[in-house]
């Protein structure tokens, strides 16, 4: 994955791009009782606002906690979609209840109750995007960017 402080950039920048676009296309249809065309139109208001502040927040914060808190029950000698599966889960589950406080605080009637009920709508939802399909797309987009070249064997 991400090698250099460019490349973290760029993968940060993707993944809180796509992960806040499909939370708030998700929290736009709790809202209004279903998913239609109009729905992720709704979602780029929001998300010029809420994509930011997730790329801060991951990027500053979030990443370094998470993989802290991975490595807790993780081993470096694991598996790489062990340890990458484990690193996203944490970040949702860090990521998740401070994006639903600054969505709630924002968006809807800030009060505790409307925080606890917003995390609680979010979190099976950011994980399972996280893990089953965002995280494995922006992988493979992130992979097609910067391409390893592979040392060539020696013809014998």
């Amino acid at each position: 994955m991400p090698k250099t402080l460019f490349q973290n950039i760029v993968f940060t920048a993707i993944m809180a791009l796509f992960m806040v676009y499909g939370m708030i296309v998700y929290n736009i249809a709790l809202a209004t009782g279903g998913v239609t065309n109009q729905t992720f139109v709704m979602a780029l208001g929001e998300l010029k606002i809420m994509a930011p502040i997730a790329f801060l927040l991951e990027f500053f914060i979030v990443d370094k906690l998470a993989h802290k808190l991975a490595f807790t029950f993780v081993k470096p000698t694991d598996r790489p979609t062990v340890i990458a599966c484990a690193i996203s889960f944490c970040i949702c589950c860090v990521m998740c209840p401070v994006m639903s406080l600054i969505a709630t605080l924002l968006f809807k009637e800030p009060s505790f109750g409307t925080w606890v009920q917003t995390f609680g709508m979010n979190l099976p939802c950011a994980l399972l995007w996280q893990l089953c399909y965002c995280g494995p797309l922006v992988r493979l987009i992130f992979r097609a960017l910067f391409r390893e070249k592979k040392a060539q064997q020696p013809v014998a």
